[in-house]
């Protein structure tokens, strides 16, 4: 008869200690997701967030243009031709803010005339590539962002397009 308490008790000691793996895997679960868990709020705490930088910049500006009227000018002759080649261009101006667009026109008789006199000395074989009218570009852009003013400030002219480009 003293085999048969043996048998409750193997039968005690077997689920006492699978409960035991089992409070194991639990207790290392749980601490893995605390972990887990933690590193996860440290980093999206440490890292910068974009919505507060982005709220912060400027919404980016539309481009200012100011269409000029057509030019009709002489150019230049060309060494030996007798011939007179004539440049018809119309062009835009970009600015940066209405406020450079208001003073443009404000001074429009001093801006025709230097675009007059700088299209005027050009030759039709400077501007018949690509280059040469990427040329005249930056120099029309340089010469208008001199100072209308003796005491005055620079334009700021960024950028000038053609939108007709005619030598006959």
């Amino acid at each position: 008869m003293a085999k048969a308490p043996a048998k409750p008790e193997a039968a005690e000691e077997a689920p006492a200690g699978k409960s035991k793996k089992t409070l194991f895997i639990i207790i290392g679960v749980v601490l893995v997701l605390l972990l887990g868990g933690g590193g996860a709020a440290a980093w999206f705490f440490t890292q910068k967030s974009d919505k507060p930088s982005a709220a912060k910049a400027e919404p980016a500006k539309p481009p200012v243009f100011v269409p000029m009227d057509n030019f009709t000018v002489n150019l230049s002759p060309e060494d030996g031709d007798t011939d007179s080649k004539y440049l018809q261009v119309a062009l835009t101006l970009q600015v940066p803010e209405e406020k450079d667009a208001e003073d443009i026109k404000l001074h429009m008789p001093q801006v025709r005339s230097r675009i007059l006199l700088l299209l005027s000395s050009k030759k039709a074989s400077d501007l018949l590539v690509e280059a040469g009218k990427t040329k005249l570009t930056q120099d029309i852009v340089t010469e208008l962002n001199k100072p209308f003013d003796p005491k005055g400030e620079p334009q700021k002219i960024s950028s000038v397009f053609f939108t007709s480009f005619v030598i006959q």
